[in-house]
């Protein structure tokens, strides 16, 4: 069967080449019997894989051993209301740095929880650029940023944030799409189901002294301290999106690692913007060009009609995923680690055919 142009937000795209081997393993996982999902979370053959996973992490993130490695669930959505609740004590303010719509629900739940300020935001242009603006400081109960904005396809180039406070990251859509700087950050976390696997495990990479800050009166899962205390098995793992993200790793490293991908990726996306750009305004894009996402590229054409017209077409040449979200229409093609150099080649000759008929 030939496989979809795959430009679906989340969940989305996977390596081919992970998927089969997947296939491959899928009812007798090394001589087991059993797929990896029958296994027990207590076995030595799950436990191979889940430690494995965690030191391919810190192998190609460069992960120094103050930091914790966890896998847990509740996707990045879980995240916005255990990182104030372990972190944000009385009498102390959250500093969150608005660039889009995750960094507003990630707000809404820290306001649920305790004090907090927005030192920074783009949101009255429309999330057009990452704010420069930023007004931090060093007694802020921590920073928080989302490092990519999947929406408006905007994505910060470099952190510049500088503070003693712990500068946290949502980097759920572009982890591991390039190398990190990853001593700059005291905790990050990243839902899977973009460029680290499928949905169910959300990746969590935190200073083990950040643990010394967490109140003892929260319920017990709701406290990092207990998973990094068991290794991310103090109760069932989701061992299949494990497995899972243990194979796009490994597809990761033998793709150049971050170093690698990184310019698989620019190349990706200077495919597309170059089409956005040499159309003469026939596609619009929303991104200002020195904020521009390589892993989402978000634009509109110049009616409504025409995006409508535009997107039927793309979907009757196989190209799926390319609405924009739901909160702010358009088009948008999410080209994660995982979506071929092919597939975009396809997009942009689509592209330029569909203008030069209805230009």
């Amino acid at each position: 069967m030939k496989r979809a142009h795959n430009f679906n937000a989340g969940p989305a795209a996977l390596p081919l080449e992970v998927l089969e081997k997947a296939q491959s393993e899928l009812t007798n996982f090394n001589n087991t019997g059993m797929s990896v999902m029958e296994l027990s979370h207590r076995s030595k053959e799950y436990e191979e894989v889940h430690n494995e996973t965690i030191d391919l992490l810190k192998e190609l993130i460069r992960i120094p051993e103050e930091y914790d490695v966890l896998f847990l669930q509740g996707g990045a959505s879980l995240q916005f209301a255990m990182i104030p609740m372990n972190f944000l004590r009385e009498g102390q303010t959250a500093n969150y740095i608005l660039s889009g719509s995750w960094s507003e629900k990630a707000l809404k739940e820290a306001k649920l929880l305790g004090e907090t300020k927005i030192g920074g935001s783009s949101k009255e242009d429309n999330y057009t650029y990452i704010p420069n603006e930023i007004d931090v400081s060093d007694d802020d109960a921590y920073v928080h940023i989302t490092s990519n904005n999947t929406i408006f396809g905007t994505q910060w180039q470099d952190f510049h944030i500088e503070t003693k406070a712990p500068l946290i990251a949502d980097m759920s859509s572009d982890i591991l799409s390039r190398p990190l700087p990853i001593e700059k950050f005291s905790l990050i976390y990243a839902g899977a189901q973009k460029n680290l696997g499928p949905s169910g495990v959300t990746v969590v990479i935190m200073k083990k002294e950040l643990h010394e800050k967490t109140p003892e009166n929260l319920p017990t899962l709701l406290k990092y301290s207990t998973h990094a205390d068991k290794n991310s098995l103090y109760h069932t793992p989701p061992t299949f999106a494990i497995y899972m993200l243990n194979l796009v790793l490994k597809w990761v490293k033998e793709n150049g690692g971050p170093e690698g991908i990184e310019q698989r990726n620019k190349e990706k996306a200077e495919l597309l913007y170059d089409v956005i750009d040499r159309s003469n305004g026939f596609y619009i894009g929303h991104a200002e060009k020195e904020s521009r996402s390589n892993m989402n590229v978000t634009f509109n054409l110049q009616s409504e009609t025409l995006n409508q017209r535009f997107l039927e077409e793309a979907k009757e040449k196989g190209f799926v995923g390319l609405n924009g979200h739901r909160s702010v229409g358009g088009c948008r093609a999410s080209i994660y680690n995982a979506v071929t150099k092919e597939s975009c080649e396809a997009l942009r000759d689509f592209m330029i055919d569909f203008q030069n008929k209805n230009q």
